[in-house]
């Protein structure tokens, strides 16, 4: 079964550091863009980051950009985002997508999320302040 699991939510302090990790099953993750997205109770689900296949390109949406890094292993098939200095504001449902496109070389946060093909189940990440 084709799919995409995210993990590593978990409930931490104000100024912490915590990392997702998302791992593909029964595809290869290298042939797709992967983008990080999050949804806070009561708000529109919002585009975090992007990685391009070779994890050569990464952009980020200015709210976490200098906190927030994402990378890739593509030997584990698995993209990670590493999350530092987390503040309350952080806190939200944290869901990974892949965007067929082997041969992109770059990648935008956000946008339509109906071009994304695959989609994590959510992690939760909570921020106490």
């Amino acid at each position: 079964q084709f799919e995409l699991v995210d993990s590593g939510g978990d409930l931490v302090q104000h100024g912490g550091s915590l990392s997702l990790s998302c791992a593909a099953s029964e595809f290869a993750l290298v042939n797709y863009v992967v983008g990080w997205f999050r949804q806070a109770p009561g708000k529109e689900r919002e585009g975090v980051s992007c990685i391009d296949p070779r994890g050569d390109f990464t952009n980020y949406s200015n709210s976490v950009r200098g906190r927030f890094t994402v990378s890739r292993d593509n030997a584990k098939n698995t993209v990670y985002l590493h999350m530092a200095n987390l503040q309350p504001e952080d806190t939200a449902v944290y869901y990974c997508s892949a965007d067929w496109g082997p041969y992109l070389a770059s990648c935008n946060v956000g946008g339509d999320e109906t071009r994304y093909d695959y989609w994590g189940q959510g992690t939760q990440v909570t921020v106490s302040s």
